[in-house]
């Protein structure tokens, strides 16, 4: 499937739940930072304006590390990061949604969708298309 589509996600316990418009033909990001490396990260990055929050803001705490940038949100119930939020010298202002919280993806979506990898661990984050190393 290729094209801009309206995906819904949420958090394990449900307390969140958001919807995003999202073209995983379009390539989803893996990064190597050691956050995103242990958190096993694997996103679709979208224009604030394509994400919405539909429940749950009270729900979310946040950790913010390095430059502080970014805004890495869970849920404080079941600890789920269904989403962060940030901006880049490449994109601008954005939300990183996370595939695995898409409760309407099908498998073979996400086995299709390409995967870019940024080198954050070194703070190059140009755009690859090979795994990174540690």
């Amino acid at each position: 499937m290729t094209g801009i589509r309206t995906y819904r996600g949420s958090c394990h316990c449900g307390a969140v739940h958001f919807e995003a418009d999202i073209d995983l033909s379009a390539g989803t990001i893996r990064c190597n930072c050691t956050l995103c490396a242990k958190q096993r990260n694997w996103a679709a990055i979208v224009a604030p304006a394509a994400f919405r929050l539909l429940q749950g803001a009270a729900a979310l705490s946040a950790y913010r590390c390095n430059t502080g940038i970014e805004q890495h949100v869970f849920c404080a119930v079941c600890g789920i990061k269904p989403f962060h939020t940030g901006a880049s010298p490449q994109r601008g202002p954005y939300v990183a949604v996370s595939v695995a919280c898409l409760d309407d993806a099908t498998a073979a979506e996400l086995a299709a969708a390409p995967v870019s990898w940024l080198d954050g661990r070194n703070d190059d984050w140009t755009i690859r298309t090979d795994p990174i190393g540690p």
